[in-house]
């Protein structure tokens, strides 16, 4: 049940709880201290009394004497009870009195007994009173008299009633208005909590630009809204990103379909040989394979984008690695009667085919944008972390466009583009990723028509 409940109804039954607790509490307590201190005020009277009882009976030359007397003290102290024995029987007092229903354990003394007697409350003491050696009369034997002595309490029980009533009143009002002054604090200090969603409820995909609001909220909430805030700003920048990947792969589908569906077509619009349709279908499957690579490159991306384990980790030498490429590329650079070079070596843990895509990527990028004879150097460092560099000339990357060589489908400009790659522009998103899934990192710099992008593996996975 208290699930359901608002943060606020909660806040304020808790806090009315809280307080009933503590205003019946308080309640109980003076209760309990006035009839304690009514109890005091009662003994002490009766032991004044006693006293007094003594001194009348002391001063008194007989038992007949003494009725007399203790007559007149009962007369001037109304609700005071008095009955006095001895061995032989009753001294002092009336057949059928008060300490008739006196029940048969009465204490002792000096201990205040309570009880009941019609419509009497009454509270008693009882004590021994010496008589004085020269009495006369048949109450002088030489024995102790026992002295009953009570007050009728029921000025107090009206008192503790009339109390207790009126804490009661209190209590009830002060309960309804800590509930009242528990709700309006609550809904007051969660105030910017209904700002908050009011400005959440605002966001929308093609508005994400709201933020809570840090510096108006308690300390309490402001990590939450700054919380909330950096949570927006990865939103929109993922949702940006997705908009811009959006459109770059629909245009980068866009041209093999297109060609695809251009050649197709005209090659219905008439008969040909056997000849043109296995060059059509060629060219087809060229344009197959193309997508087919596209398709396979952003199925990697996706995967490394929620984080992936390396596959076959083993130690891998780079310059080997290295070496194998070059082979591998060594056709295209004669072409193009570019030199290849490299210095140093490492050993390092990962997974050896994401690794050599990694610098395949690289190299291949170097080839298509140096000039015709030019250098390609890679260079391999081993100094906490282990970094292989790969330099190559050729036109100066702005520094403005450094940042976005990364991002997927990005092309630096139309005169870097070459028609006859086959590339989609994923291939630094690509490294980018393996990279990140080797706990390392990419970088690039150009400067000078001198281009070079580093790859950056911890030192943690050095051998």
């Amino acid at each position: 049940m208290l699930g359901r409940l608002s943060l606020t109804a909660r806040l304020t039954a808790l806090y009315t709880l809280v307080s009933a607790c503590v205003l019946v509490g308080l309640g109980l307590l003076v209760s309990i201290a006035v009839g304690r201190h009514f109890v005091e005020l009662d003994r002490d009277f009766l032991k004044d009394k006693i006293e007094l009882v003594q001194t009348i009976v002391s001063e008194t030359a007989s038992s007949e004497m003494l009725a007399p007397r203790l007559d007149e003290l009962l007369t001037s102290h109304h609700g005071l009870f008095i009955e006095l024995h001895n061995s032989a029987g009753q001294v002092y007092g009336e057949a059928g009195s008060v300490f008739s229903r006196l029940p048969p354990s009465i204490g002792t003394d000096e201990q205040a007994f309570d009880w009941t007697a019609g419509d009497h409350t009454l509270r008693g003491l009882r004590a021994a009173i010496r008589p004085p050696s020269t009495w006369t009369g048949q109450a002088a034997d030489g024995q102790p008299l026992e002295l009953l002595i009570a007050l009728d309490t029921a000025h107090h029980t009206h008192f503790m009633q009339s109390l207790k009533q009126t804490l009661a009143l209190y209590l009830i009002g002060a309960i309804l208005a800590s509930g009242l002054l528990g709700w309006w604090a609550a809904r007051r200090g969660l105030a910017p909590l209904r700002i908050m969603k009011e400005r959440a409820m605002t966001v929308r995909a093609h508005k994400l630009d709201q933020r809570m609001p840090v510096d108006a909220v308690p300390a309490e909430f402001a990590d939450l809204a700054q919380s909330l805030n950096t949570m927006l700003e990865r939103l929109q920048s993922d949702f940006a990103r997705l908009q811009e990947f959006s459109s770059d792969l629909a245009h980068e589908l866009r041209t093999p379909i297109n060609n695809l569906l251009t050649q197709t077509q005209v090659s219905l619009t008439q008969k040909r040989d056997a000849s043109a349709y296995q060059d059509i279908l060629a060219s087809n499957a060229e344009e197959f394979q193309r997508l087919a690579r596209m398709v396979s490159d952003m199925l990697f991306l996706a995967k490394t984008e929620h984080g992936i384990e390396l596959p076959n980790p083993e130690a891998i030498a780079l310059e080997q690695e290295t070496r194998a490429l070059f082979d591998f590329y060594d056709a295209v650079a004669d072409e193009k009667r570019i030199r290849l070079s490299l210095a140093g070596q490492a050993v390092i843990m990962g997974d050896r085919l994401m690794v050599r895509r990694a610098i395949g990527n690289l190299l291949s990028n170097a080839l298509r944008h140096s000039p015709d004879d030019a250098d390609v150097t890679v260079t391999i460092e081993k100094q906490g972390t282990t970094t292989l560099c790969l330099t190559n000339t050729g036109p100066t990357i702005s520094p403005e466009v450094l940042p976005r060589l990364f991002d997927r489908f990005f092309r630096v400009d139309k005169s870097r583009s070459h028609p006859d790659s086959d590339g989609a522009g994923l291939g630094l998103s690509i490294t980018q990723a393996i990279m990140a899934a080797h706990g390392g990192s990419v970088t690039a710099s150009s400067s000078n028509g001198i281009t070079t992008f580093c790859l950056v593996f911890p030192g943690s996975v050095a051998d």
